[in-house]
Order: C-alpha cells, then sequence, then structure tokens
C-alpha cells in the first residue's frame, strides 16, 4: 500500500474514532442530568466536576459538538470521494466509495459508541468529561460563530442559544427571557441536603427528650386544650401520669377541639388518644420520611437501643434538613450563631458539629458526638459547668451558659497566640472545677434541639 493511500486512511481513521467519541459524549450530556451529576461530585468521583460542568452547560456543549461532528462528517465523506475519484475516477465508483463511509460512519461512529456509553454512561461520562470540557471549551468561539450565522436566518420572534436551546430558555419562551441555565447557590444546597438526607439519622434532627412538650394522662380537658393553644401544637405526646418517660399516646389538637366544638367536654378527652409510633434513632431519615407518608403519620418518638424514650421527630424536622429552618408565627427562635464585637462567636449548643466546622473551617471531631454541647460533653468527660473552657482544634470553646445537666450556650474564639495541634485537647476547669461529678456523656449524645 502506498503512501498515497495511507495518509487519507490514517486520516479516515482519525475523524471515524473523533466521531465516534463525539457521539458518546453527546450521549452523556443528553442522558445524565445536573442532580445525578452532582451527586457523583457528592460521593468525590474523578471527573465528576468537568461531568456537572457539562451538564450546567448543556446547550453550549451540544452546540459545539453539533459543529464538530458534522465538520467530521463532511470531512470524512470529502475525502473518500476524491480518494475514490483519483483512484478510480468513475462516478459510480465514487458514489459507492461514499456510500460504504457513511454507512461505516453510522455503524462504527454513531451507533457503537452511543450504545457502549448508554450501557456504561456514568463510567463513560466521567472518563471522558474532563477532555470534553476541554473540546467544547475550544469550540465554542467557533460554535457561537456558525450558531449565530444560523440565527441570522430565523425570525427572531423568541431568543434561543441554538439548536439545543436549554431547559430554561424553552420555558421562558413566551417571555423571551434568556436565563443562565447555572444552578444558583440555593438551588445546589438544597439537592447537597437531599443528598445527606440518606446518611442522616434521626438523632440527629429529634427534639430530644428534655425539651419535649407533653400531657399528662389525667389532665383534664381545659389545661390540655390550653398547652395546645399557648404552644402552637397539633399533636401533644401523653404521658403516664406517674412516669414521664413512659408515652401511652398522642392527642390530636383537632380532636380535642372538636370534642370542645360539638359540647362533650364532660366526656373528657382520654378516648381521643392515638397510637404512637416508634422509631429507633438510628433510623435513616429518608426512610422515616417515606415510612411516615405511608402510614400518614407526622409524629413518631423515638427510642434508642434498650427501648428509652430519648426524643421525638416530625415530618417538619425531615424537610427543615433539606428547605432549612421553617419559622411560623408560635416559633421564637434564638439564633444559633450570634457574632460578638471581639471576633468570637456565641454558639447555641444544639448547633451540629459539622454545621460549626463548616462556618469555621475547622476540624473539630464529629465521631461520637452530633451537637456542640455533646462535643463539650463528651471532651470533658462530665457535666460541664459555666466558666468551663476546652481548647480544641485551634479553637478555644468556653462554655457560658448551662441548662441543669445541658449546655446551653459556648463561646467560640480561635486560639490566640499559639500554634495548636487539631488532636490537641487541653480542657479548663470553670466554676465546677477538674473532678467534679457527673456522668460522662454516652456515645451519640447531642444536646436539645
Amino acid at each position: 500500500m502506498g503512501t498515497g493511500v495511507m495518509v487519507p486512511l490514517l486520516v479516515a481513521i482519525a475523524l471515524l474514532v473523533l466521531t465516534g467519541y463525539l457521539a458518546a459524549v453527546e450521549t452523556v450530556i443528553l442522558r445524565i442530568n445536573v442532580v445525578r451529576a452532582l451527586r457523583l461530585v457528592e460521593e468525590e468521583r474523578r471527573g465528576a466536576p468537568a461531568l456537572l460542568w457539562l451538564t450546567e452547560h448543556r446547550a453550549t456543549s451540544l452546540n459545539a459538538l453539533l459543529v464538530l461532528t458534522v465538520t467530521a462528517r463532511v470531512t470524512l465523506a470529502a475525502l473518500a470521494g476524491v480518494v475514490a475519484w483519483q483512484r478510480a475516477g468513475e462516478a459510480w465508483e465514487v458514489a459507492a466509495a461514499v456510500a460504504v463511509v457513511v454507512v461505516g460512519s453510522l455503524v462504527l461512529g454513531e451507533i457503537t459508541p452511543r450504545t457502549v456509553a448508554l450501557r456504561h454512561l456514568e463510567t463513560t461520562g466521567l472518563r471522558l468529561a474532563g477532555s470534553a470540557r476541554l473540546v467544547v471549551r475550544v469550540v465554542v468561539p467557533l460554535a457561537e460563530l456558525v450558531v449565530g450565522l444560523g440565527r441570522a436566518l430565523v425570525p427572531r420572534r423568541h431568543e434561543v442559544s441554538g439548536p439545543y436551546a436549554s431547559d430554561d430558555e424553552l420555558r421562558q419562551l413566551e417571555e423571551g427571557e434568556d436565563e443562565d441555565e447555572e444552578l444558583e447557590p440555593e438551588e445546589r444546597a438544597m439537592i447537597r441536603s437531599i443528598f445527606e438526607l440518606g446518611d442522616t439519622v434521626v438523632r440527629e434532627v429529634m427534639t430530644p427528650r428534655p425539651d419535649m412538650v407533653t400531657v399528662p394522662h389525667d389532665a383534664g380537658l381545659d389545661d390540655v386544650v390550653s398547652l395546645a393553644l399557648e404552644r402552637g401544637y397539633s399533636r401533644l405526646p401523653v404521658n403516664d401520669p406517674a412516669d414521664p418517660d413512659v408515652i401511652v399516646g398522642v392527642a390530636y389538637a383537632k380532636d380535642l377541639f372538636g370534642r370542645i366544638v360539638e359540647g362533650a367536654a364532660a366526656r373528657g378527652w382520654h378516648d381521643l388518644v392515638r397510637t404512637p409510633t416508634y422509631v429507633p434513632e438510628t433510623k435513616r431519615c429518608d426512610d422515616l420520611l417515606r415510612d411516615l407518608q405511608a402510614e400518614r403519620v407526622h409524629l413518631a418518638l423515638v427510642v434508642d437501643e434498650h427501648g428509652e424514650l430519648v426524643g421525638l421527630v416530625t415530618i417538619e424536622d425531615i424537610l427543615e434538613e433539606i428547605v432549612g429552618e421553617i419559622v411560623d408565627e408560635h416559633d421564637q427562635e434564638e439564633p444559633l450563631v450570634e457574632p460578638l464585637e471581639d471576633g468570637a462567636l456565641r454558639i447555641d449548643a444544639r448547633l451540629g458539629v459539622d454545621d460549626l466546622n463548616e462556618l469555621l473551617g475547622s476540624q473539630l471531631p464529629e465521631e461520637g458526638w452530633d451537637t456542640v454541647g455533646g462535643l463539650v460533653f463528651g471532651t470533658l468527660g462530665r457535666v460541664p459547668v459555666a466558666g468551663d473552657e476546652l481548647e480544641l482544634a485551634g479553637l478555644t470553646i468556653r462554655v457560658e451558659h448551662v441548662q441543669g445537666r445541658r449546655v446551653g450556650k459556648v463561646l467560640v474564639a480561635p486560639v490566640r497566640g499559639e500554634d495548636e495541634d487539631d488532636a490537641d485537647v487541653t480542657p479548663r476547669a470553670g466554676g465546677g472545677g477538674p473532678g467534679t461529678g457527673g456522668p460522662a456523656a454516652a456515645p451519640g449524645e447531642r444536646s436539645p434541639t
């Protein structure tokens, strides 16, 4: 085989490989959505950031791939025609050569790579995303020029970015708006929260037992209704009068109000108490949400591995993990984080340690507890008192307020004038002094929410 044939053959093979590569990348971009790509980023998969970029810039990427694909195919067909004309000179032979190239291009450069990409979608996307993002960025100027020429031939009733319009553009055609395809920070945060819901257990979102509002089973109807109105609760756990930690049921405010409206208050309310739902504190929040929806229950009591009551959880608690705090007219929540003039932060001990780490960029240990209060308990190994201090991960944490045996508020500030090792912990006694009696915090202990 002479050099005159070898060079065109190598070029044809290269163009065929290029069309196959472009077809596989296009399949990935069309089939993987932004949410799926963001999940791969959260899993820290190699190539996921580039894949997320491609999906967020879907229209731009597809426009660039279209220009490259058409160029490669036309070049391949023209090359086949020129070689066939030079070698044979007959028109039918030229047509046959072009037909063979077109069929081969469809099979090897379209159908095969697209099928392989569909069978291994995430793997293919992660492997090709890095190079594809580079190719798109290089070709974008040319693609914008070509697409611009095409748009100039179309009546400008509506503005779209090209043959591959974004979802936002399609939704906004009637308004004529040209929206940015990239996710807003709030949208990213919400999607990330949905992913994290599967790794969040009930213990992390529940209202702890000390913060639960319950009503004794022997209370009068007027007292129960007054408590429901005062607190703004639609459901109240009902406890055994002899043992507040034994919940015998749940009273619904609508049932109580209905009895009053009926004028049957003399009948009492004990027959209205409904059977409570119990869930383990280690249950995953996404599973619990599905179960509560299926059972049409909005409140569940949380128990530990020994069957002891440790708190309660509602559907609202779970939804707040996704959309943030839901505050109504009855909520009088103090801020979890309050900046002070000296640069320190007043932290509500209910704040999660992971949230504090994210806020400060610190590396406070998270194993064994969920909240800042639990961190203080576990580190001191006793019931804290106001004034207790500990130095950990380059931060000074000082107990400011204690409610009973629970930490209420702490002051957090960087360690001044010292380079502290992340693993170094230095407790400092406050008003109680070292060795103050009291039970050590159990692993997983959580401050009230």
